[in-house]
């Protein structure tokens, strides 16, 4: 029998059958009659289902020392072996700790810094980890000086920095005074700073730049080879003599470093300051350079001083001095340099002296570091004057003169290499 193609029709197109409507409505029914608490919970689940399965983001370093392998591992995308769930969690930071001053500048370091990945807190090796995986080397820590003693902030300091900076404060005995409050003005002054004279934190930092103010040094057999004498007070029996060097090794080495005596043997308690190969603690003055010379020099006896000045008007160097007395006063006005005489003999004539015995004579005084006139004489225009060193550097700036002008033997021989024959000398009050 032939089939119908009516029913053939009906058997191609024909629909799947509808489902029943009726699990959907009780399903919406259900859903109104459920609380809102567990209707909540229920939408959740999806959620919570698909964190399980996301993969957890790179974890922020962990604190502490002890965590850098960890730190590495995560960085590197290995897993971190988990932590036992009877571990007990670090000990917290004290509760003031984030008001201490170091604390809040390391964050604000950490606040400046590039913000991706910042070391935790606590961890100062963690950047060089970090350093070390990008391949980059970590810049070392420079060393200090060979031989420099840790620094002070101490009117010993101050006083040996000064030194340097071509601006005495005469004999250096870590004591201070008028001649230290002097020189700090000074150079202040030449520096653009605060003209106080006291040591403020800009004086510091610019003295500081200078170098280190103690040093090691050990005691030479030339420093000790002499000869050494004591040397006499009377002018006459000074005259005798061939030379008139140091009476001992201290002297000298006192000398050496522009100390005194007294303060190189608190430097270095119970050890011998005339055997060679004594390790010491010096003042960092050996060996300076020269300053530069000088367009004029000026002599001030209002604070006691001989300052170097250059071509533009700027003091660069100024040493204490002793300008003159009631008997023999300060001859002001503009004088010039006649020339430089180093390690002078001394041409003694008691009748330039208000003060000689009567009994001396004219005689030649031999030269020296402890002759009358030091190791340098700068003759000037004004005749029978002249600046000059001193056998007392204890007494500069504090004593009075016969008319002439006294340094130091180590300002004088630095005057006497930054001046020349012609240049301007004003000597003020």
């Amino acid at each position: 029998m032939k089939p119908s193609p009516s029913v053939s029709h009906r058997f191609v197109t024909a629909r799947a059958p509808r489902p029943s409507r009726t699990p959907r409505r009780l399903l919406l029914l259900a859903v109104r009659l459920l609380p809102v608490p567990l209707l909540a919970a229920a939408m959740l689940l999806p959620s919570l289902s698909s964190a399980q399965t996301t993969p957890a983001p790179s974890a922020t370093p962990p604190a502490g020392d002890a965590n850098i392998a960890a730190y590495k591992a995560a960085q590197d995308g290995a897993k971190a072996p988990a932590q036992s769930a009877d571990a007990q969690p670090a000990d917290p930071p004290p509760a003031d700790a984030a008001s201490k001053p170091e604390a809040r500048d390391a964050a604000a370091a950490q606040d400046s810094a590039t913000p991706s990945a910042p070391p935790p807190a606590g961890d100062a090796n963690i950047e060089a980890v970090k350093a070390a995986q990008a391949g980059q080397a970590t810049e070392p820590t420079p060393a200090a000086p060979t031989g420099a003693v840790p620094a002070k902030r101490d009117t010993l300091s101050a006083q040996i920095l000064l030194e340097r900076a071509h601006f005495s404060p005469g004999e250096i005995d870590g004591q201070g005074g008028a001649n230290t409050r002097r020189a700090i003005a000074a150079y202040q002054r030449s520096q653009g700073l605060t003209e106080s004279g006291e040591l403020d934190e800009a004086t510091w930092t610019a003295l500081e730049a200078l170098g280190p103010a103690l040093v090691d040094y050990t005691i030479s057999a030339q420093d000790v080879a002499g000869p050494f004498a004591q040397v006499p007070d009377d002018m006459m029996e000074k005259s005798k003599l061939s030379t008139l060097g140091y009476a001992s090794a201290t002297e000298a080495l006192a000398e050496k470093f522009r100390s005194s005596p007294a303060l190189l043997q608190r430097l270095n308690p119970g050890k011998s300051l005339d055997v060679a190969g004594t390790a010491l603690t010096v003042p960092n003055l050996a060996g300076l350079a020269a300053p530069p010379k000088a367009a004029k020099v000026v002599v001030d006896k209002s604070d006691s001083s001989v300052a170097l000045i250059d071509a533009a008007g700027r003091t660069y160097a100024r040493f204490p001095a002793s300008t003159g007395s009631e008997h023999d006063p300060l001859p002001v006005g503009e004088w010039k340099i006649n020339g430089v005489s180093v390690d002078p003999a001394f041409h003694y004539n008691p009748e330039l002296f208000w003060d000689a015995d009567p009994a001396h004579s004219k005689a030649r005084i031999p030269p020296g570091p402890n002759n009358p006139v030091g190791v340098a004489w700068v003759d000037l225009s004004k005749p029978h004057y002249g600046i000059h060193g001193t056998p007392e550097p204890q007494t500069i700036g504090k004593t009075q003169s016969h008319g002439c002008i006294r340094l130091t033997n180590w300002s004088a021989r630095e005057l006497a290499q930054a001046v020349t024959a012609g240049t301007p000398a004003l000597l003020q009050e």
